[in-house]
């Protein structure tokens, strides 16, 4: 039976929120705490991971065509407790422990119906603008993006469950299998969090460049096989099956593409120039296949189950805790070297 729409005694008519109100301004505000559509479920946060989107709105105020134009609340890595649901959902859920699906596509668009739904033009997602993120204290989300998790799973792994999905989505797109032969350019959070799913997926050897020493060596300790130096290394010469470019740096894209063997798969993640040189004559006569991902589809049970079995660790991914009214500071941590997956705790009192 469903559940009308009442305010649980105990739930605050008021939330903090950490809102973004012009580059490099952020502060603590009073929101309302939202109510839940019929659909909807009120999710109290626990932990939310620190992006390298929040980091670009922060410092720029855009990526891309996404302008702030308006105050946001950033934040899009985040899981909680369900505290208050709507009208169509069961009560049972209040009380259940979620990682957060952070996107609302059309029912109804084409992308959608034809199981695309990360590609649907009129998707609505946490944190880019206009919509409101999860640097705050309460959420809404959908029921069904709302994702259960059992409790061996960590805060911080519900909240990470999200830059798994882009590993998941790329590795899938990849085609690696067991036996593959893997390149991973680019030793950030999103390409040890790929390295730990190729490993999952049983990629036999899981190979990651990366400039910085301090980041390979995190590489080889989190789920890599071999980490290169790109500046020395005979990258090139590699001959794998798949590589998944998690830089966003145009010479790390070409050197990946020639260490690919003919018919190769080369899948682009990482964000950097909107339009750089591609050896179009190596694609041709090798027939390489190159694709890229734009955030996930179908991806947080496997996800779950991949956290849940110990095949993917994401809770040695946090470098860094962080109260809501130090989301600045924890911005600023999230640019360092040697730091992968920065956590803001909403409920966290700071230590100042």
């Amino acid at each position: 039976m469903s559940s009308p729409v009442t305010r649980p005694s105990g739930l605050p008519k008021q939330m903090r929120a950490s809102v973004l109100s012009a580059p490099g301004s952020v502060s603590v505000e009073s929101r309302p705490t939202p109510s839940p559509a019929a659909d909807e479920v009120l999710v109290r946060v626990g932990s939310v991971g620190v992006c390298g989107s929040d980091v670009h709105y922060y410092q720029h105020g855009r990526i891309g065509d996404f302008v702030v134009e308006s105050p946001l609340v950033l934040g899009h890595e985040a899981g909680g407790a369900i505290v208050q649901v709507g009208s169509a959902v069961e009560a049972s859920r209040v009380g259940e422990r979620v990682s957060i699906e952070p996107q609302r596509p059309r029912g109804d668009s084409a992308e959608t119906l034809a199981g695309h739904y990360n590609l649907d033009p009129a998707m609505e997602f946490y944190a880019t603008p206009p919509i409101d993120g999860a640097f705050a204290e309460y959420v809404l989300i959908q029921s069904h993006f709302a994702h259960r998790v059992p409790d061996s799973v960590s805060n911080d792994a519900a909240a990470l469950m999200e830059p798994l999905s882009v590993g998941i989505h790329a590795a899938r797109k990849a085609g690696i299998t067991a036996g593959s032969r893997v390149l991973i350019t680019g030793a950030g959070p999103i390409g040890v969090i790929c390295a730990q799913v190729a490993r999952a997926f049983g990629a036999l050897e899981v190979v990651v460049s990366d400039l910085s020493e301090v980041r390979r060596a995190q590489a080889l300790r989190l789920g890599a096989t071999r980490a290169l130096d790109p500046r020395v290394d005979p990258i090139e010469s590699l001959g794998v099956d798949a590589f998944i470019e998690a830089s966003g740096a145009a010479p790390a894209i070409r050197q990946g593409l020639a260490a690919l063997r003919p018919a190769g798969t080369a899948v682009l993640v990482g964000m950097g120039a909107d339009d750089p040189a591609l050896p179009v004559h190596l694609i041709q006569n090798k027939e390489l296949l190159v694709t890229g991902v734009f955030r996930y589809t179908n991806t947080w049970p496997l996800a779950i189950a991949l956290v849940e079995s110990g095949a993917v660790d994401l809770d040695s991914l946090v470098t860094g805790r962080f109260a809501l009214d130090e989301v600045e500071a924890a911005l600023s941590e999230s640019t360092r070297e040697s730091s992968l997956k920065t956590i803001v705790e909403p409920g966290r009192l700071s230590d100042s």
